[in-house]
């Protein structure tokens, strides 16, 4: 029986995920900053819920620690944290958070457990970015610098652990229907009040790709990611994230770029 870890296991994608790999035989260490919240998970048989505050770094070695017992087979950084608006209306704290949880908690957890799984030579790694991590939106800048990050960061990583047979892999997720999207954080400026509302009006249009997956939908392709035996590296999830590489890859970087200013901007 393999085992895996997941962090910001409480919601969304990371529970639909912890359930699906539970159901199919699975050890499931769900990890989230308040294990109240995942009672349901913790009711399974295959699923051991632990508490984990990605910005405590002394909690990041002692679930580290807990999972090595365990014999944990893949490690999936999961958490994320959305920040929404224009950059110059971004608060030290938001800007903090938003780097500690989507890119140095995504260093720090894979860091920690490298060791042991070039010991063992075998293991994998997932971390979810996003289609952000792969286009840019506007309004986005630090949660799509965040995501870019760590798309750069996991492949220069799987060219050094190769060798020791370590996979390697991201997850880029579309839109999902879950509270992500409920709780991101918008930050305003009147500066730019005008164009955030043309971007907005430009999503409900219907002019962008607009389909919104499930959670278990998406859940389906972290679970071929983590057991298909491949060593392909990204694994892009949901109809409006393929939509959205297609059209990048057939016109260009910047012929899309420029379409994509004149979709929400006319301009």
């Amino acid at each position: 029986m393999q085992t895996i870890l997941i962090t910001g296991a409480s919601s969304g994608l990371g529970k639909a995920a912890a359930l699906k790999f539970a159901n199919n035989g699975w050890k499931v260490i769900a990890t989230m900053r308040d294990p109240e919240r995942g009672a349901e998970l913790a009711a399974h048989r295959y699923i051991t819920v632990l508490p984990l505050d990605l910005t405590h770094t002394s909690q990041i070695a002692e679930t580290v620690e807990k999972a090595i017992a365990s014999e944990v087979d893949v490690v999936w950084n999961n958490a994320g944290v959305g920040l929404t608006g224009p950059l110059e209306s971004y608060t030290d704290t938001q800007l903090q958070q938003q780097l500690d949880v989507n890119l140095l908690s995504v260093i720090r957890v894979t860091r920690a457990f490298i060791p042991y799984f070039r010991q063992r030579k075998q293991g994998l790694f997932l971390a979810t970015t996003s289609i952000g991590g792969l286009i840019t939106f506007p309004f986005n800048t630090v949660y799509c610098g965040s995501k870019w990050a760590v798309e750069g960061l996991y492949e220069s990583l799987s060219f050094e652990l190769a060798p020791f047979n370590i996979g390697v892999k991201t997850i880029s997720p579309g839109a999902i229907a879950s509270s992500f999207r409920d709780n991101m954080v918008i930050a305003q400026h009147e500066s730019y009040q005008d164009a955030f509302e043309q971007m907005y009006q430009a999503f409900l249009s219907g002019k962008t790709p607009t389909s919104v997956s499930t959670a278990e939908e998406l859940a389906e392709v972290v679970f071929e990611a983590a057991t298909d035996g491949k060593k392909q590296l990204r694994y892009v999830a949901g109809k409006d994230a393929h939509v959205y590489v297609q059209q990048r890859l057939a016109q260009g970087a910047e012929q899309f770029r420029n379409n994509m200013a004149e979709l929400f901007f006319g301009k």
